[in-house]
C-alpha cells in the first residue's frame, strides 16, 4: 500500500480521482485546503490492482517477428520511400513495426548491459504508436488494454508488445 498526494483545483478533483481508481484500488480520500486557498490537497491510499491482466512478455510478443536486421531494412525502406502521408493502415504498420524494432533493440541492449539511447527511442516510438492508435480508425487490437487505458499510458512499450503480438499472428 502507498499514499498519493494530489494538489489540484476543486473542479479537477473528481476527474483526477476517477483516473486513479481506474489504475489503482483506492481507499478513502482525505481533502484539505491548499496553501494558496485556490487549490485543494487530496490524500488517498492506493494499492496496485489485482485485476489487471498481464502484458505479453517480449518472448511471447516477438516469437513470430523477423530478424532485427530484416526489420531495420523494412523500416528504413518505408522511411526512404517518403510516401507521407500514407494511408492510415500504412502509418499504423510503420509505427507498430518501428516501435517493436526499437523495443527489441532496447531489450537486447539491456540484456548485454550496453547503455545506449535505445530505451528512450523505444519509449518515444511506443508513445507515437499509442497516439496513432488513439487518433486512428480503431484498427488497434486493444485487448486487454486500448490506447487510452491507464495501463497503456503507464506502459507504452508493453502496449507495443500487446499490439505486435496480435498483429504478427494475424498478418
Amino acid at each position: 500500500m502507498f499514499e498519493i498526494r494530489i494538489i489540484c483545483l476543486p473542479s479537477d478533483a473528481k476527474r483526477v480521482l476517477s483516473g486513479l481508481s481506474e489504475t489503482f484500488t483506492t481507499g478513502a480520500v482525505r481533502q484539505y485546503l491548499g496553501r494558496d486557498d485556490e487549490r485543494i490537497r487530496l490524500y488517498v491510499t492506493a494499492e496496485h490492482r489485482e485485476d489487471t491482466e498481464a502484458w505479453p512478455t517480449p518472448d511471447e510478443a516477438y516469437a513470430l517477428a523477423p530478424s532485427i536486421v530484416s526489420e531495420i531494412g523494412w523500416t528504413a525502406q518505408r522511411a526512404r520511400e517518403a510516401l507521407w502521408p500514407l494511408h492510415s493502415t500504412d502509418v499504423r504498420e510503420f509505427w507498430l513495426r518501428k516501435a517493436a524494432l526499437l523495443d527489441r533493440i532496447a531489450l537486447d541492449d539491456g540484456t548485454a548491459s550496453v547503455h545506449t539511447d535505445a530505451p528512450e527511442l523505444a519509449l518515444n516510438a511506443a508513445r507515437k504508436l499509442r497516439e496513432v492508435d488513439r487518433d486512428g480508425d480503431g484498427r488497434h487490437w486493444g485487448s486487454p488494454y486500448w490506447p487510452e487505458h491507464a495501463e497503456a499510458i503507464a506502459n507504452p512499450r508493453a502496449y507495443v508488445r500487446q499490439e505486435y503480438a496480435h498483429w504478427a499472428k494475424h498478418h
